[in-house]
Order: structure tokens, then sequence, then C-alpha cells
């Protein structure tokens, strides 16, 4: 459905995982068997694996450019990618987004640009993206209950997008919102959250050049639980906050309030920002598990991107603005 689509022999070996990689290490992670990752202070089996399986060829190849925004780490198998989900509106379940979220339509795909900018207006997912060279950018993924991957996503800078719709001064961050239907969303038929998912960025934080709107992982096409069509991607943030399929964009003057903010403000803060020094009031931050080990490695200070990110914050009581 996307955009500069390439067949699979045209990929070279250099922008994706070559196959013998891949199924070694999916036999790896399949060896482990009851393999677990930290969620909370207690461990959730990689029972989500296989699931994703019967889909590995459902996304469509993609035509992207390498770049130096990528970590050297070894990435996370794809199979544990699209089995390992929290999309809340397919279920609670970490593998019910895999088995239930294809029922979610995705063709045609609009979102609608709006609030403080002099170019509002709705727009189809394709003239959004086909402006911009698809990049591959290699990021670490971390949730905040504690487990992390590292991802090839595939997407155009976000900042990039924004600066097309023209916000003007007033505009002092940016609201995403989530795809709402009760017919094709499971999940959503029970109060969970106060539906539909929300999530928000400071401007100087969406423009920041690490933000990310992501239209693939592993050099093809999102699959839908992943956040298809198009979700961001925010890597020194916990993952809530990469927003999946978003079907409005607003330009806002106030911050905006989030639905895990809104839920349990407590636990869930606007910033949500990768931090090893402030807990979760439920369980420690200082350390994760990387799906598919099982020590635990410790937390990097916004997950590996201080350089990047850390002047943005600058001044700011990090555990207060957590």
């Amino acid at each position: 459905m996307i955009i500069r689509h390439k067949k699979k022999s045209d990929i070279s070996e250099n922008n994706v995982t070559d196959e013998g990689t891949y199924h070694s290490r999916r036999d790896i992670i399949k060896s482990m068997g009851v393999a677990g990752l930290a969620l909370g202070g207690g461990a959730v089996a990689l029972n989500g694996l296989g699931q994703g399986e019967a889909q590995a060829d459902a996304g469509e190849a993609l035509d992207f450019a390498t770049t130096d925004y990528r970590v050297d780490e070894d990435k996370t198998p794809f199979e544990a990618v699209t089995s390992i989900n929290n999309f809340y509106e397919f279920g609670m379940g970490k593998d019910d987004p895999a088995r239930y979220a294809d029922a979610m339509s995705i063709e045609p795909w609009t979102i609608e640009v709006e609030g403080h900018c002099d170019k509002p207006g709705k727009i189809s997912l394709e003239d959004l993206i086909n402006p911009h060279q698809l990049e591959e950018r290699i990021y670490r993924f971390r949730c905040v209950e504690a487990w992390s991957m590292v991802i090839p996503w595939v997407g155009v800078p976000l900042g990039d997008v924004l600066k097309r719709f023209e916000p003007n001064s007033r505009a002092k961050y940016v609201a995403f919102q989530t795809k709402y239907d009760r017919d094709e969303m499971r999940g959503v038929r029970y109060p969970v959250l106060d539906w539909p998912y929300r999530e928000g960025l400071r401007m100087d934080e969406a423009m920041n050049p690490l933000a990310l709107l992501a239209v693939g992982l592993y050099g093809k096409s999102l699959l839908h639980q992943n956040g298809a069509p198009l979700r961001l991607v925010v890597p020194w943030k916990y993952g809530f906050k990469s927003i999946k399929s978003i079907v409005r964009i607003k330009f806002v003057e106030d911050m905006p309030f989030t639905s895990w903010q809104d839920s349990a403000p407590s636990e869930y803060g606007f910033y949500s920002n990768v931090n090893p020094n402030v807990s979760h009031p439920r369980w420690s931050q200082a350390s994760e598990r990387r799906v598919g080990e099982f020590r635990r490695r410790e937390t990097l200070m916004f997950n590996g991107y201080e350089e990047e990110v850390a002047a943005l914050y600058a001044g700011m009581d990090l555990k207060k603005n957590y």
C-alpha cells in the first residue's frame, strides 16, 4: 500500500538482516522456551512468538536510504518485534495485537492536521509521506515495563513533515491521536483508557532530528500490530509515547493531556523520558531486560541518546517533570 515499494530482490543486503541471520535468531529465541522479559517486578514468557510468524511476509518491501542513525547492537528478531506488542486497542495480552489487529482497516488512510498552523487540512498517507525520502534508522526501543528491543524502523523525520503545515508562533506542542473504531478494535469496548488514545510532544521535541514518523520496520511496511500504517517513534522516551496508527495531528498552545497521564498521572508523566534515576512507582527503571536475553542490563539515560536530546531539558527537574 505504501509509497515507493520495491521487490524483495531489489533490497541490498546491508539494508535488512539476511535471511540466515533472521532464522538463526528466531531458532535461538524458540529454543529458550520460557525466556522472559521484565514486566514490573515479574516476568512475561515470550509466548507471543509464533503469532507474528504467519504474518512475516505480510509487509510490503520499501525503498529507503540507509543513514547514520543506527546503534551498533544486535537487532531484535523480526518475529519478536511483531509478536510482542502493547496495543491495548486490541487487547491487554502481548500477543493480542498480532492475533486481532488485522481487523483494523488501513486503506485508505487519512490524517487530519489542525490547530495553530497556516496550512491545516486532511491529507492522505501517500501525500503525507511521498514528498520525503524514506530512511532506515536502527533505534533502541525501551518500554516503561522495563523490557527493550533494537528495531530497524523505516520512516521520515517528524520535523520535516510538520514544517510543511507551517505551525505558527502559538504552536507550543503537537498532539497526536490514534484511530478509534469499536467495530474493528475489540479492546476499545473496555474502559482500559479513555479512548481514543492520545499522545503529545513539545514542539522542540517534535522537531528534534531523532523523532521519526515510521511507516515500516525491517525494510517492510508496518504490520497492523506495530501501528500500521503510520506511527511515531521517539527513541529517547518510553515506548508508550510512540503512538500508533495516527489519524490526527494538532498544533496546540497548551500541554496536551495524554492518555496515560490521564489514566495514572502519578505513574506516567507527560515527558516520560527514559531515566534510570527515576523509578516507576511500582518498579525500578535502573535496569532493563532486552528481549531474547536472560541477564538484565543497565538502563541508559535518555535510552542512550543523551548527547542528542539532553539540551532539550536543560534546567528542568527531571524527577518532577518525569
